[in-house]
């Protein structure tokens, strides 16, 4: 785990002092990178995940590198949650109650809050459309979209709304996390389908709980040197490293990049915008077989200073070696001769 001194943010130090932010999938990856960064910036976390595991080690690590003031408690708190089941997902709620202000005083009675939810947990696995069983298109679609659905749900019902109605001041905001799925998503159709469907859902809850206050976004990622790519198998594990040329930067994403993105959407900095859906994907989406990306490295990662070490090996192995530039000449080098 990273020290908090090796977080890169462009934002203001203290921007999420007294703020209280909820995670799901916040023990590895995209959503512990946004945890640390949101600690870095003065903000209580609480992080969830179905393995007791993996929460306890994260919040163990982030609370060594993010020590609370003398007099207040621990900053971050962990939780185990299926979000599939709605229990879960109560029980939770419940759990979150009890705790009251996460890194509040020590000998003040503060009843809990949660100023931000960010839905990042999910799950996939390659598989052709035609081989993928009913229970595997089931599991996926109850994870990424209902999972989402019902976080969503219950954060608003028994924090936001409540705040909202008892003058609490700031705000609240969800950003989920979904992919780059706009033009389908070969080899994953229920991870595309379910994502689509959360976006669909994005533009929805904005407009129904705005009047509550509460802002609702998305990110889009392509591939990004995320810890989760280890879980692949060799084959998949190549594709995923020569995924790099499908893209306008030359290269893959980090995972402080993505976390950039859901912090900007949380932030007030962005208080007129709710209800989109935010590409981080070195323009991987609008990819076109007419002018296909060229071999450059003018699009530096934003990272944080260990993150090249942080990355899953074979991305390491990876990024040492230059990518092979196209026999095809670029449309753009056509039309400049012209």
């Amino acid at each position: 785990m990273s020290s908090s001194n090796s977080v890169s943010s462009v934002f203001a130090p203290g921007l999420f002092a007294g703020r209280v932010a909820l995670i799901s999938g916040g023990g590895t990856g995209i959503g512990l990178r946004t945890a640390r960064e949101l600690l870095h910036l003065g903000a209580g976390v609480i992080i969830v995940s179905r393995k007791g595991e993996v929460i306890a080690a994260a919040v163990k690590a982030l609370n060594e590198a993010f020590l609370p003031a003398a007099g207040y408690k621990p900053r971050c708190v962990g939780c185990t949650c299926n979000i599939r089941e709605r229990s879960s997902v109560e029980a939770l709620m419940q759990w979150i109650s009890a705790q009251g202000v996460v890194g509040g005083r020590l000998e003040a009675a503060e009843p809990a809050r949660v100023d931000y939810l960010v839905n990042n947990a999910g799950g996939q696995f390659p598989s052709l459309a035609a081989d993928m069983s009913g229970k595997g298109w089931a599991a996926v679609i109850e994870t990424n979209l209902t999972g989402t659905f019902q976080m969503s749900k219950a954060v608003h019902r028994h924090f936001f709304s409540q705040q909202a109605s008892s003058g609490v001041p700031g705000g609240c905001a969800i950003v989920s996390v979904v992919a780059n799925m706009w033009n389908g998503f070969p080899g994953m159709a229920h991870t595309g389908a379910a994502r689509a469907g959360v976006v669909n859902l994005t533009k929805r809850l904005a407009v129904e709980w705005a009047a509550s206050g509460v802002r609702v976004n998305a990110i889009a990622p392509g591939v990004i040197a995320s810890s989760g790519l280890s879980r692949y198998d060799p084959a998949m594990q190549a594709v995923i490293a020569e995924s790099a040329a499908n893209n306008y930067a030359h290269r893959l994403g980090t995972e402080a990049e993505c976390a950039s993105a859901i912090l900007f959407l949380l932030s007030p900095a962005s208080a007129f915008t709710t209800g989109a859906c935010l590409n981080v994907d070195g323009a991987e989406s609008l990819y076109s077989p007419l002018m296909r990306p060229m071999q450059h490295t003018l699009c530096p990662p934003w990272d944080d200073a260990d993150g090249e070490a942080n990355k899953p090996a074979f991305l390491r192995a990876a990024s040492k070696q230059q990518a092979q530039a196209r026999e095809q000449p670029h449309l753009s080098q056509i039309l400049s001769k012209l």
